[in-house]
């Protein structure tokens, strides 16, 4: 059975850029100390208003919170769809 998706992709962007300026702040850090700490220009306001940014630039902003781990573990226990997913992984 086919997951349902609530949210478009601007949306989960914005979700994205909304927890990143939470964690952000709660670390009392301004953007453009995040963007000197990132190596990100200050592109860093756009994409907490607009969630929009490149994934090298996203990487670099987890790697300066210290998250990266959040990131690197997004894609390390995807569940199988169906009982083909499994087969195929093993072949």
């Amino acid at each position: 059975m086919e997951q349902l998706v609530w949210e478009t992709a601007e949306e989960l962007d914005q979700k994205l850029a909304q927890r990143v300026r939470k964690i952000r702040k709660r670390r009392s850090i301004s953007q453009m100390k995040l963007a000197s700490m990132s190596g990100v220009s200050y592109s860093i306001k756009r994409f907490e208003t607009t969630g929009q940014i490149s994934l090298i630039s996203l990487t670099k902003i987890a790697m300066a919170l210290d998250i990266a781990d959040e990131l690197r573990n997004i894609f390390t226990q995807v569940p199988y769809r169906n009982i083909q997913e499994v087969i195929n992984e093993r072949n």
